[in-house]
């Protein structure tokens, strides 16, 4: 028998994507206690990247939205503070790579990156971030995604820095290695 013979796990593959976490030395969460976490909480297939909080896993419940609220709480419980966190299925996150409106800069992937928008942005709210859009830097919002492409870096960046001030949509940024690393994950857990 091998490996391919045996039974599948059920249910759907997830990314969450934390914001908040583990930035500048505080709200500290090792990744080791983010995967015990999701297991205690029924979870599967667990894995997770990088100390900024992603999290790969299969849950029967086919829900985002709910498991983002259900996520938001335990998290909160568990470590004292409030994260939001975008929870995605594994064909959002496949769109977001296929969409990516920068393929000429995806070599360069600490100069692109995606943030995964509670939303979709208004009219108006586009507008007025275009308006801030001044400095070297291009975006392009594609539903709940909002692309960047940061020539310089997005340390160095002065528009990156006003996204969620002038957006005023929540959300989470992540570079495009981190996207096509949790694109992979996910793959494999799926």
């Amino acid at each position: 028998m091998s490996s391919n013979d045996l039974p599948r796990t059920q249910g759907k593959v997830f990314v969450a994507l934390f914001s908040g976490i583990n930035v500048g030395g505080n709200r500290i969460v090792k990744m080791a206690e983010l995967r015990s976490f999701f297991e205690q909480l029924g979870f599967s297939d667990v894995a997770t990247y990088v100390q900024s909080g992603n999290a790969v896993f299969r849950s029967p419940d086919g829900d985002a939205a709910m498991l983002t609220k259900r996520l938001e709480a335990e998290f909160e419980k568990k470590w004292g503070f409030h994260s939001r966190i975008m929870v995605r299925d594994l064909g959002w996150l496949e769109r977001l790579a296929t969409d990516n409106p920068y393929p000429e800069v995806a070599g360069e992937p600490t100069k692109l990156h995606a943030y995964a928008l509670e939303r979709q942005p208004t009219a108006e709210e586009f507008a007025r971030l275009a308006e801030k859009c001044t400095g070297p830097e291009r975006f392009e919002i594609k539903g709940d995604v909002l692309y960047l492409h940061a020539p310089d870096g997005l340390g160095k960046s002065v528009f990156a820095n006003l996204i969620p001030r002038v957006l005023k949509v929540p959300g989470t940024a992540r570079n495009w290695r981190t996207v096509l690393m949790l694109l992979e994950m996910a793959k494999a857990g799926g």
